[in-house]
């Protein structure tokens, strides 16, 4: 049998094959522009020979302290500079970085650092009660180390032995690390939001979190030397991997504390912003702020936004403040953005209606993944690319997790025939595109026939009077299912219950349309996303 020339003394060695892993792109930048502005926090500035550094001393002492490979170190910090430098810090001694939301309760913090068996834990001070009750509840005994933000005046208690900054101060500037031996170990963890149940940890691996630095800085259109406001939580699928994808292109990252309107405007004209990323809830905070909280700027900022695409409306205003928005959407389990609403030119010429109907498109795949399309579950196979055929929306390539932890059922579960099951409900359009219709868990069966919630939400939405609607099932004796929806109205608005549902019926099938509205603030999670689980609760009283 003849040998392939081509496989024939090619073998990968050293030389010619090195494993992924975003860690490198720092080291990159501190060594080629070692003085540029790398972190903005506060009055603080460091450069990237100090970001740099400041990692290494983290991933020395970590080390001294017998952190290593398959360890976890959890943290529970906001958008400070420790965060990005546990983004390197951590996996430069092949630990694994689990990053906490910080507005868990402390139950679930404990579930989550006994489940990850945390060995040590970096938090700042502004968490200490939640944090001192959850480590009280966990059977684990991490180091503690506490975060004294010089920025912010700190009330909380010390709750380790450890302060941050006198932990790093022994540590080595010029630490040796190796980049990992296999570019599918492990660099992060992160819990899903677990609103039945305890949550699941969906495990990263470093060949994922590379490719998504490249993809990220593509997509958003970064170039070199961007400006990028911390709007989104660092905490959220690794602020969707821009902690490592600044390094690639020596872009500044500007802390931002709490996501307040002030502070964002004064950080977009002061810094002059370039890049933020955020769900809805950021432009809603943008949009509804005073008079004395708003400030002009005369440069465009690139604004990638998830979760449910905003209304019309929003959509415009946000263009004409200053943004140009582009549409992602994706999960925790493929590291944040996996598809991007390409915006294709021919578009401009369309009727705005039509317009809004291609920008509410969730879109193609990110450049970073490989397949995504709409399938039927029982079949797997692909629907028909009609608009109309509703299936569930699956992905299958590189910045797919690795897997839950510790979870095999759940995880065979989620890749089922080769492919990673999202529970979101959408269509497949002819042109490739997909949209999402629907949460599995959130379609509503009224009298056996399924009725997609983000339709009424959508509708609802178009109502000037509406700034915010959730549509959730309400338990009903005759139908089953009806849909019960939950609005917040505009400021100044008066509207009524009766003239939402009649609007609804103008513009909806009948047995689509709300028998009951409720008017009351929805609850959101840190980044944005409305908490149907506890609306259908709610709906349950009405």
């Amino acid at each position: 049998m003849a040998t392939n020339p081509y496989e024939n003394g090619l073998d990968p060695n050293p030389a010619n094959y090195q494993t992924l892993t975003p860690l490198t792109f720092l080291d990159r930048v501190a060594r080629t522009f070692p003085e540029r502005l790398a972190i903005i926090h506060g009055t603080s500035r460091t450069s990237y020979a100090d970001f740099y550094a400041r990692a290494r001393k983290l991933a020395s002492a970590l080390a001294k302290n017998g952190v290593g490979k398959g360890d976890t170190v959890s943290v529970m910090l906001s958008n400070t500079p420790p965060m990005l430098e546990a983004h390197y810090g951590v996996p430069m001694t092949g630990a694994v970085l689990h990053s906490m939301n910080t507005r868990l309760d402390a139950g679930i913090i404990a579930f989550q650092l006994d489940h990850a068996e945390t060995k040590v834990l970096i938090t700042d001070r502004e968490f200490a009660p939640t944090v001192k009750e959850a480590l009280g509840l966990a059977k684990v005994n991490p180091l503690v180390i506490d975060y004294d933000d010089p920025e912010f005046s700190q009330n909380g208690e010390m709750l380790g032995s450890h302060e941050y900054e006198a932990f790093i101060r022994d540590g080595d500037p010029e630490h040796e690390w190796s980049p990992p031996e296999n570019e599918w170990d492990s660099i992060s963890l992160n819990y899903t939001s677990g609103t039945t149940g305890n949550p699941k940890g969906v495990v990263y691996h470093n060949r994922g979190a590379a490719l998504m630095c490249y993809a990220n800085t593509i997509s958003t259109g970064m170039g070199r030397f961007p400006i990028y406001l911390w709007t989104l939580p660092m905490f959220h699928c690794n602020g969707w991997c821009f902690p490592w994808s600044l390094s690639m292109v020596a872009g500044v990252h500007v802390c931002l504390r709490w996501v307040r309107a002030k502070a964002i405007f004064d950080a977009i004209a002061d810094h002059k912003v370039t890049h933020m990323c955020g769900a809805p809830i950021v432009m809603s905070v943008l949009l509804q702020a005073g008079e004395d909280e708003k400030r002009t700027f005369d440069h465009r900022v690139s604004f990638s936004h998830a979760a449910a695409p905003p209304p019309a409306a929003v959509l415009a205003q946000m263009g004409d403040a200053g943004f140009d928005l582009t549409h992602l959407y994706g999960l925790t389990e493929t590291y944040g953005p996996a598809t991007i609403n390409e915006w294709n030119e021919d578009w401009d010429a369309l009727a705005k209606p039509e317009q809004m109907g291609m920008r509410i498109r969730q879109g193609v795949r990110y450049p970073a993944l490989e397949d995504l399309t709409v399938m039927d579950p029982q079949t797997m196979e692909r629907v028909a690319a009609d608009g109309e055929t509703l299936g569930e929306v699956m992905f299958r390539g590189n910045i797919v997790m690795k897997g839950y932890l510790k979870n095999k059922a759940a995880t065979d579960e989620a890749f089922a025939g080769g492919w990673f099951h999202s529970g979101d409900l959408g269509v497949l359009h002819d042109d490739g595109y997909i949209q999402l219709k629907d949460r599995s868990k959130d379609v509503i069966i009224s009298g056996g026939e399924n009725i997609s919630s983000i339709e009424v939400e959508d509708t609802l939405y178009r109502h000037p009077a509406v700034s915010a609607a959730a549509v959730v099932a309400k338990p009903d004796e005759k139908w089953g299912e009806t849909p019960c929806a939950f609005v917040e109205t505009a400021d100044g608005a008066e509207v009524s219950a009766d003239d939402l549902i009649q609007w609804c019926r103008d513009n909806l099938a009948h047995y689509k349309c709300p028998r009951h509205v409720v008017f009351t603030e929805l609850p959101k999670t840190s980044t944005g996303k409305i908490q149907k689980f506890k609306l259908r609760e709610m709906a349950k009283e009405v």
